[in-house]
């Protein structure tokens, strides 16, 4: 994985790679606008009779899932090599702008290149790619006791709760993953070889790995709320096991390693869900469009806040100048 992340940033600084990268965005979002403006044509904007009282409260619980998600993140480097918090919320809003129009899995490299492109940043692309592959793990671990909670809550189909219970356990695999990888890395058997010995180095503590993960789900169950409370905006449903089962098959879907696009095949995903809960298809469909939306809005609010952040002192130096 490393190795590929490695190949991809190197292909993503040349000039033929920033040609092709920049192509392929802005045909995405032609495709995906095109494709919402039919829709919209004939549907309506789903949230045109919606409680906007309750979408505001929606998409601010949004913009702050991605600050917690940039501590627990943050926590994923050794001390030394850790970029600043606000790198990594705003590498985590721009993936998740980018994933409207480029396949799925390429929102890492988005975010490596972001985070990356912080003069600060102490870490090489090597140990952001690794923290990457953490934080992934930890998301899936984060995901365990909110989809076990809705598989158990759930008055879905069977089908929908089996689905929730194959996300928890996929999080309890990840969680004994990241608690038995550092012991692995420094066994006698592979703690001969250079990428062990490199890969034990830049490991979390155990100690860093759980606030980590208490601050990762903190970020999913804001999100969830936000879910909830997005469901009786629309006036689709008053459930938070819904909103937690949305939530959880976005995410899931999210983990594929190609897709069409990311933010369309979680939206996809969530309403598949939704309408296997006994949801209409409309009303599902706007759902998921509008979840996605209010998401990506969060997302461009994260990164505009934090250039400000990063750009204010600059200005206040030129005007005492």
């Amino acid at each position: 994985m490393l190795k590929s992340m490695g190949v991809a940033m190197r292909v993503l600084r040349s000039t033929r790679g920033r040609r092709i990268v920049n192509v392929t965005v802005t045909l995405g979002a032609l495709g995906v606008s095109a494709l919402a403006a039919k829709h919209f044509a004939s549907t309506g904007w789903p949230l045109q009779h919606a409680d906007l009282r309750l979408v505001a409260a929606s998409g601010i619980l949004f913009v702050l899932a991605y600050p917690l998600k940039a501590l627990g993140w943050h926590r994923l480097f050794a001390p030394a090599q850790r970029p600043e918090a606000m790198s990594l919320a705003a590498a985590n809003g721009a993936a998740s702008v980018t994933g409207a129009a480029l396949p799925g899995r390429f929102d890492d490299a988005v975010r490596i290149a972001v985070v990356r492109r912080y003069r600060s940043c102490p870490s090489g692309v090597s140990t952001v790619a690794l923290s990457l592959f953490m934080l992934g793990l930890l998301d899936a671990a984060a995901l365990m006791p909110i989809s076990a909670a809705a598989a158990a809550t759930s008055s879905g189909s069977p089908a929908v709760r089996a689905g929730l219970a194959v996300v928890a356990g996929a999080g309890l695999g990840a969680a004994l993953v990241v608690a038995l990888l550092p012991r692995v890395m420094a066994s006698g058997r592979l703690i001969r070889f250079r990428i062990a010995r490199w890969t034990g180095l830049r490991l979390t503590s155990h100690r860093d790995a759980w606030r980590a993960w208490l601050l990762i789900l903190a970020s999913w169950l804001v999100r969830a709320v936000g879910l909830f409370l997005l469901l009786a905006a629309l006036d689709v449903s008053i459930s938070f096991p819904l909103a937690i089962g949305f939530l959880c098959a976005a995410a899931a879907s999210g983990a594929l390693p190609i897709a069409p696009a990311g933010a369309a095949t979680q939206a996809g995903a969530g309403a598949a869900l939704l309408v296997a809960s006994g949801i209409g298809t409309q009303k599902a469909i706007d759902f998921a469009i509008s979840a996605q939306a209010l998401l990506i809005f969060a997302g461009v609010a994260v990164v505009l806040f934090a250039g400000a952040w990063h750009a204010a002192p600059r200005l206040v130096a030129r005007v005492r100048a």
